[in-house]
C-alpha cells in the first residue's frame, strides 16, 4: 500500500495533475477524518506544486535542447533570420535579385534583343545571298 501511495504521488507530481487526482491524493495523504478545509488546502498546494514542477521541467528541457543544438552547430531561428536579412541587403547593394541574377533594366533588355536580332539577320542574309538555301515563297 505504501508503494502504491508513493507511485501515485510521484505520478501526480510529475505528470498532469487534475483537481480530482489532487483531491484524492490529498485525502490519501491525510489522516482519516481530516477536516475538509485541510484537504482542500492540501489539494490546492499539490496542484500549485505540480504546475510549478511542470514549468521547471519544461524550462530545463528547453534549455538542455538549446545547449545540445548549439554544441552540434545548429543555427537558431533568430540567427537564420539575421543571415537572410544580411544576404538580402548584400544582394540589393550588388544590384542582384534574390535568385542571384543581375537585375535587368528595360533598356538593357532591348539592347540584348536587338543584338540577337541583328546577328540572326546577318546569318540569314549571308545564307540567302550564297544561293544554296531556298527562299520561302511569299
Amino acid at each position: 500500500m505504501i508503494i502504491d501511495d508513493f507511485r501515485r504521488t510521484v505520478e501526480g507530481l510529475l505528470g498532469t495533475l487534475t483537481p480530482a487526482k489532487a483531491q484524492q491524493l490529498a485525502k490519501d495523504m491525510m489522516e482519516p477524518g481530516a477536516a475538509k478545509e485541510q484537504v482542500a488546502k492540501t489539494t490546492a498546494d499539490l496542484l500549485e506544486w505540480s504546475h510549478a514542477n511542470r514549468e521547471r521541467w519544461s524550462s530545463f528541457v528547453r534549455r538542455e535542447i538549446s545547449e545540445q543544438l548549439k554544441t552540434v552547430g545548429v543555427a537558431s531561428q533568430s540567427e537564420l533570420d539575421a543571415l537572410k536579412k544580411r544576404v538580402r541587403d548584400l544582394e540589393r547593394a550588388a544590384g542582384k535579385t534574390a535568385s542571384g541574377r543581375a537585375k535587368s533594366t528595360k533598356t538593357g533588355q532591348r539592347k540584348r534583343t536587338s543584338k540577337k536580332t541583328t546577328a540572326a539577320r546577318k546569318t540569314s542574309t549571308s545564307k540567302s545571298s550564297s544561293g544554296s538555301a531556298p527562299t520561302p515563297a511569299s
